[in-house]
């Protein structure tokens, strides 16, 4: 092989959710309080007062997002611990656990590949 490769890129940072989350929702806070000044002084026509609902649309989204994402990260959690708690345990039956489904390589017959 060639010596003269680059260097592997250094791995993606990990972000904060909950501050890019939070973040992301008082922009769309900001947004609803501009938006709606502007509706309130007339400045906005009519015509275009669907900004203020898609602010409102915007911070219920970050709101949600506030409140689902912890949940979400404490869910994937508990499944990589429940995945690592199964992998580190010996597997007390074999294999053959008297399922009768059929692999597609068990099954007889033609390829469904074309």
């Amino acid at each position: 092989m060639s010596e003269d490769r680059r260097p592997a890129p250094p791995a993606p940072r990990e972000a904060d959710d909950r501050v890019v989350t939070g973040t992301i929702t008082a922009g769309w806070a900001v947004a609803l309080v501009v938006v709606g000044v502007l509706a309130a002084r007339g400045v906005l026509p009519a015509d275009e007062r669907w900004w203020v609902w898609a602010c409102v649309a915007g911070l219920s989204m970050g709101l949600f997002g506030l409140w689902y994402v912890p949940v979400l990260k404490r869910g994937r959690a508990r499944a990589a611990a429940r995945r690592a708690q199964l992998s580190a345990e010996p597997s007390s039956e074999s294999r053959e656990s008297g399922s009768k489904t059929v692999s597609s390589t068990e099954t007889p017959g033609n390829s469904t590949r074309s």
